[in-house]
């Protein structure tokens, strides 16, 4: 039996917290300082945690190895079973031209290029945030804005501030299914009250976003719309994170976005054509003016309305019930830890969710959309192969964070950091958000930033009587405004839009917008931590 410590190094909780941060220090070093790439800073930060456990903790090496490879097993089921599966979906509609279609039929909304912006970057881009996550939604809205006319600078900085408010339930919902895994608080509990703080950053993006593209004409002019817009988009992200499946809230929020646009009469009004010339200073693509057949629309949208209908009858309680009787529990093998009081900790024990997971219901969607999109069975299986190919890096950055992750918190680093940061009180609830966000800045990833900070937000929320899950919600609710600042999309926009080595000026323009808003939120959580605004909690 191993028991945690939380002050091994010369019975100082200061030295010891010192020491546990080690880890950390070294992953966000490598990546933010040396540029390291993110899969060898994870498996470097793994090899410093193992060696702080080992060295300082005490924690045996057998144990140490366990809790590791406990972390990459859950870092590959459920976590990128969930990735692979959904980008598989989205990788066969690239195949089928269904992608194309789709594209088209989101561009025909409007010929106002600031109601385009809405629809592309902030809906459009919710959705492929839903179903791809990593990056994708950046890099095909950024390239979809440049096609409509848009200055590759101005495309490349509305997809960027757009991909916030729905990074925490990308990839369909990964981030938050960590953030409970890491922490071992309830999913439901989690995503409820993040479906709590981002919500409320979509009321406010797509005005950002018409701002973005035409100043305060695009604001006065268009206000309405891109209010609408946020509203439904928020309205169906909070339900479905609190009252549905958190793995349906952006699917939702992104198509309820897009049909509030549809439904403002405002929105299809022509614009001046004072407006495209002095926003749109590119040349449109002509591809975007081929007609479809209705059935082919009918067919491009069917993957999602699949994914939609197999998560809601998945929740249907007989049916939820049906599905867990396959859920398997094992002790994990040469893992046997308590807490400081004595207690068995949560990681002793592997639940491992055969069929109810959100990867299994992705999968059995991509069958029913191979189905339906005509694509032959060894393509799909190639599809799905090269898909697992693509990802091989993220696999290796996913698996080893999360290794990472589990050594520090069952050795007892990611306690002896909450309890020392604990210290800061009533102020942590405001910098619970900060740390969120510069883990994802660092990064790239609120997965990421979830598995390394999650644990240590709940350990530092219990010593200064704050609530675990409002932290620990606040740690991915911050986290998604420092994805616009990552190196790795700064990376990925240049790209896409032909501006390699032009990541600084990008920077530039998002920066004010990711502090802007980190503040906004901030102060959300620090409302919903007193009596001001307690009563959005659950």
């Amino acid at each position: 039996m191993y028991v945690q410590e939380l002050q091994p190094v010369a019975d100082s909780l200061g030295l010891s917290a010192l020491v546990a941060a080690l880890p950390l220090v070294v992953v966000l070093i490598l990546l933010g300082g040396v540029r390291l790439k993110a899969h060898l800073a994870g498996l470097a930060g793994l090899l410093a945690a193992s060696l702080v456990a080992w060295l300082a903790y005490g924690m045996p090496v057998g144990q140490t190895l366990s809790s590791a490879a406990q972390g990459a097993v859950f870092g590959l089921f459920p976590i990128l079973w969930i990735v692979v599966n959904a980008l598989w979906v989205y990788r066969m509609t690239v195949r089928t031209r269904h992608f194309d279609i789709l594209r088209r039929s989101f561009g025909r909304l409007s010929d106002d290029p600031r109601i385009q912006a809405l629809v592309v970057a902030f809906c459009f881009g919710a959705l492929l945030e839903a179903l791809a996550g990593f990056g994708a939604p950046v890099a095909i809205c950024s390239v979809m804005l440049v096609a409509l006319g848009f200055d590759p600078v101005r495309a490349a900085v509305v997809a960027l501030v757009a991909n916030t408010a729905p990074v925490a339930f990308g990839a369909m919902a990964t981030p938050v299914v960590t953030l409970a895994q890491v922490t071992g608080l309830p999913l439901d509990s989690v995503a409820s009250l993040v479906g709590r703080q981002t919500p409320l950053l979509a009321l406010v993006v797509p005005l950002v976003l018409v701002g973005l593209v035409d100043g305060r004409r695009g604001l006065r002019d268009t206000w309405v719309p891109a209010l609408v817009c946020g509203v439904a988009f928020a309205a169906v992200q909070f339900a479905a994170s609190n009252y549905v499946s958190a793995q349906l809230a952006d699917i939702g929020a992104a198509l309820a976005g897009a049909a509030a646009l549809v439904a403002v009469p405002h929105a299809r009004v022509p614009a001046a054509e004072s407006v495209r010339a002095s926003v749109l200073t590119g040349v449109r693509s002509e591809e975007l003016d081929e007609q479809d057949p209705p059935r082919e629309v009918v067919r491009a949208y069917a993957p999602y309305a699949l994914i939609v209908t197999i998560f809601s009858i998945a929740q249907i309680p007989a049916v939820k019930d049906w599905l867990a009787r396959a859920t398997r529990t094992y002790d994990w093998p040469f893992l046997d830890v308590v807490d400081p009081n004595g207690k068995p900790v949560g990681g002793n024990v592997f639940t491992w969710p055969i069929v109810s997971t959100g990867g299994t219901l992705v999968l059995l969607a991509g069958l029913c959309t191979a189905v339906v999109l005509g694509v032959p069975a060894r393509v799909a299986v190639g599809e799905w192969l090269a898909t697992v190919r693509e990802l091989r890096f993220a696999i290796l950055t996913v698996t080893s964070v999360l290794a990472l992750a589990y050594v520090m918190n069952l050795s007892g680093q990611a306690a002896t950091i909450g309890h020392f940061v604990a210290a800061a009180g009533s102020g942590l609830a405001f910098l619970s958000p900060v740390l969120g966000w510069f883990g994802v800045a660092v990064s790239g990833s609120d997965t990421s930033s979830n598995a390394l900070f999650g644990a240590l937000q709940v350990s530092a929320a219990r010593e200064s009587g704050l609530s675990p899950e409002l932290l620990a919600a606040a740690n991915s609710s911050g986290g998604v405004l420092g994805k616009m600042i990552s190196p790795q999309n700064l990376t990925i926009a240049c790209a896409a839009v032909g501006l390699a080595g032009r990541e600084g000026d990008l920077l530039r323009k998002v920066l004010p917008w990711s502090l802007g808003l980190l503040l906004v939120m901030c102060l959300i959580v620090v409302g919903q931590s007193s009596p001001v605004l307690s009563w959005m909690l659950p």
